[in-house]
């Protein structure tokens, strides 16, 4: 299927007094109609600034040093700004972090959602403002026609929420870019948010680019995941290869930080903090904090090492001459779901009780007693790349 945006070699600098801030540092991803790929990694990885490049809605200090960006074909980086205008809202809309900040205090509701639809639609005033009570209507807010009339202080936080959600489907837009849109939401409206744009998607076949820092609301909705670190993807692939089979040890460290129903005692903490981006260091950027860094890490760049058709992962790890290391306990674990899946086999009960050692162990064991055959056919699922010391 054509891609209807793709990311190429994206570098992006900001201008501050100390020196040039290299925050995007050449990032590539695609994406396809009808798809929801999440962008996620902790704060300051850049996931933020690639989203707004998209739109370019970029502060004034900020450099698109090279790269492109191709939405249905178009680079949007050689666009001037009355060519982004007629873009915005129209073929590309936002949700933005805060919806508390979002909406204009003194305007009514009704006129927020009807704006951009009078702006990019040949419509009538009474046209626009039918589909904005429409829009309301979708979006779960009840009473639509009396609300259309109310201001935001007159809606709570999830409201609100879905009110700037209406807004960004005015024009039915093919890209649909939600920035941390659960952030500043409790737990039982974030799930609410989230189902509705799961529903409205399956309704408008829009394509949604979802940014956050939690791994939870990724599972939920994303079809394919970009893993972000200072300023570059570090791993790529579907949700079950990303979140069942991670490859990156920023991956490991962000799902072992990450509660589930098992958990038990302290969760993971990540060492350190995120590089100083005005100096990025030399090799793999996330080398400083990880235990399984080696003298490479710090003097080369790691490049992406296919696991998959669909997986690739920017670590040294996946090159054959690493040496072999054993992954978190819970890691080892998801792995092993994974591979009991992949391979359409469920792992005895007596698998089931061993520790995360003894079952690496028996993983292992398990593989030497595969037939050519069966190698032939986990190769063929899983990708021509060996990972020693885990399942791929």
């Amino acid at each position: 299927m054509e891609n209807i945006l793709e990311v190429k070699d994206l570098n992006i600098s900001f201008d501050t007094y100390a020196g040039k801030v290299q925050a995007i540092r050449g990032v590539n991803f695609n994406l396809k109609p009808g798809e929801t790929l999440a962008i996620v990694g902790e704060s300051g990885s850049g996931k933020s600034v690639t989203s707004r490049s998209i739109m370019r809605l970029l502060a004034n200090n900020a450099n698109i040093e090279k790269g492109e960006i191709l939405f249905k074909g178009e680079d949007i980086v050689k666009k001037s700004e009355k060519e982004m205008r007629s873009i915005r809202g129209s073929e590309i809309a936002m949700i933005f972090q805060d919806p508390m900040t979002s909406l204009n205090p003194t305007q009514k509701i009704g006129k927020q959602i009807a704006e951009p639809i009078l702006k990019h639609q040949n419509v009538s005033k009474k046209e626009a403002y039918e589909r904005a009570e429409e829009l309301l209507g979708l979006v779960g807010i009840p009473n639509p026609k009396k609300r259309m009339d109310q201001f935001p202080h007159q809606f709570s936080g999830g409201q609100r929420q879905r009110i700037v959600i209406a807004i960004a489907l005015g024009c039915n837009p093919d890209i649909l870019i939600a920035d941390e849109p659960t952030t500043a939401l409790d737990v039982t409206i974030q799930a609410q948010i989230l189902e509705l744009m799961k529903e409205l998607q399956k309704k408008i076949k829009t394509s949604i680019i979802f940014i956050t820092h939690d791994l939870g609301v990724v599972a939920n909705v994303a079809d394919r995941v970009a893993v972000m670190y200072a300023g570059k993807i570090v791993e790529v692939g579907s949700v079950d290869e990303v979140f069942y089979n991670p490859q990156h040890p920023y991956t490991w460290g962000l799902l072992s930080s990450m509660p589930t129903l098992e958990t038990e005692g302290e969760l993971y903490a990540i060492p350190g903090t995120p590089p100083d981006l005005l100096n990025p260091p030399k090799g793999d950027a996330f080398a400083p904090r990880s235990e399984y860094a080696m003298k490479i890490d710090t003097m080369e760049e790691p490049p992406f090492f296919k696991v998959s058709d669909t997986h690739y992962a920017a670590t040294w790890l996946l090159h054959p001459d690493a040496p072999e290391v054993t992954p978190p306990a819970g890691i080892v674990e998801r792995q092993k779901g994974y591979r009991a899946r992949v391979l359409d086999v469920q792992p005895s009960e007596g698998l089931k009780e061993m520790s995360s050692q003894d079952a690496e162990d028996h993983l292992r064991q398990t593989d030497s007693e595969l037939s050519p055959d069966e190698i032939a056919t986990r190769k063929d699922k899983e990708g021509e790349t060996v990972y020693h010391g885990s399942i791929l």
